[in-house]
């Protein structure tokens, strides 16, 4: 089979960005063509146990990757978004992908094209490809346990269990369950979320929604679906916009499904979905929200030339009012933080990217090639050449 062909024709069909790669890089970009933009994969190879593979880029990006048991090569698809693409997203996608600037335009365009999937249905088209292209099954439901370790897919069965004991009338004292639910999808622990669904034993009970169960099981799936978004998502700091899209999502994609199994899984990626929204919020402590917004502005802005000013600006107050309570608050000064992610940035790129030191050095806005290569010795005690010798990566790469 030529795959190129076949990722050609699939991105044709499905919108989806197909990709064919191997360990020396691409050899296919659907978007790369698309747009004649060389982007890096952000999806970096490593050995893995799972095949085909789901992956988070962050909560709102997810990349899957199919490898070819035949040819060794990887069908990497993604970049997919469970909500619309805002400008925060295409941010996001240019920096991963170490895309300049200057095409941001272009790439928000085609972002946009891309059609919005949930976690379960992106799963289907991996379980799809993967029967194509290796002639073997497996179930959704085992792909979306790769989320987590054995613990996740221990409180999948206990929330199935759970869900069972609802439509059963057996269970009571559901409002108490609820509340610490919620509570744990405010807070934004995910591993905590994972540990109280596995170890509760608190006794539910719902009535009747429905006459059917697949009909009962999408109006629980609704009434949830709902209290998790009102009383634990945006409590927790999810942007109400953004809520309330994710649970238009969810509630479309629960009404489009036809069993009691596929219902299940869904209730359970939506709570924790919700969960790792709120987690995303979080203000690490010690730290108050508006230094923590400028330490964010900064991250998401390494491959431009940002001053203080801009940092300033981001949270609506004066540069000398910003400048003081971000050292009071951090112990250094905004722009020592702006070069230390620069560099952080750039030991990314020496070890997954094929970018030249001139390249590197342009692309995150350093004043001149020798200016950036001193900055990396004073601050890592070796040039970056040294560096990228010593992180392993292939031999192909320009220098």
């Amino acid at each position: 089979m030529n795959y190129v062909t076949f990722c050609k024709n699939y991105y044709a069909v499905t919108g989806i960005p197909t990709n064919l790669i191997t360990e020396a890089g691409a050899i296919y970009s659907a978007l790369s063509e698309q747009l004649h933009i060389s982007t890096e994969s952000p999806y970096p190879l490593y050995p893995s146990d799972y095949n085909p593979e789901f992956r988070f880029a962050s909560p709102d990006i997810v990349y899957g990757s199919v490898q070819i048991e035949a040819t060794g090569e990887y069908i990497i698809l993604g970049p997919v978004f469970s909500v619309p693409v805002t400008d925060e997203l295409v941010r996001s996608y240019m920096h991963d992908s170490a895309t300049p600037l200057k095409y941001k335009e272009v790439i928000a365009e085609a972002l946009a094209s891309i059609p919005r999937l949930s976690h379960i249905q992106f799963c289907q088209h991996l379980v799809f490809l993967h029967q194509c292209v290796n002639h073997k099954e497996i179930s959704v439901l085992k792909l979306l346990g790769q989320r987590a370790p054995q613990q996740l897919r221990q409180s999948q069965q206990h929330l199935k269990s759970i869900t069972e004991n609802m439509e059963n009338k057996k269970m009571h004292n559901t409002y108490q369950f609820e509340c610490e639910l919620f509570q744990f999808v405010q807070n934004g622990n995910v591993n905590a979320l994972q540990n109280f669904l596995k170890n509760n034993t608190l006794q539910l009970e719902e009535g009747r929604l429905a006459k059917t169960p697949i009909r009962h099981a999408k109006n629980l799936f609704i009434v949830t679906a709902i209290k998790t978004a009102v009383l634990g998502a945006i409590p927790g700091g999810v942007d109400i916009e953004k809520t309330y899209q994710l649970l238009d999502l969810y509630i479309q994609e629960c009404e489009a499904l036809q069993s009691l199994e596929k219902i299940q899984a869904l209730q359970y990626s939506m709570i924790l979905d919700f969960c790792q929204q709120a987690g995303e919020t979080k203000i690490p402590a010690g730290i108050s929200r508006e230094v923590y917004t400028c330490m964010n502005f900064i991250r998401t802005h390494t491959n431009e030339s940002i001053s203080v000013n801009d940092v300033s600006d981001s949270i609506q107050k004066s540069t000398s009012y910003t400048m003081k309570k971000f050292k009071t608050e951090l112990g250094f000064t905004i722009g020592a933080f702006i070069t230390r992610c620069k560099l952080e940035e750039a030991k990314m790129l020496l070890t997954y990217s094929t970018k030249s030191l001139a390249e590197i050095s342009s692309y995150l806005c350093f004043s001149s090639q020798p200016h950036f290569q001193s900055l990396f010795k004073k601050q890592y005690h070796m040039t970056p050449l040294e560096y990228r010798k010593k992180s392993g990566v292939m031999d192909t790469i320009r220098l």
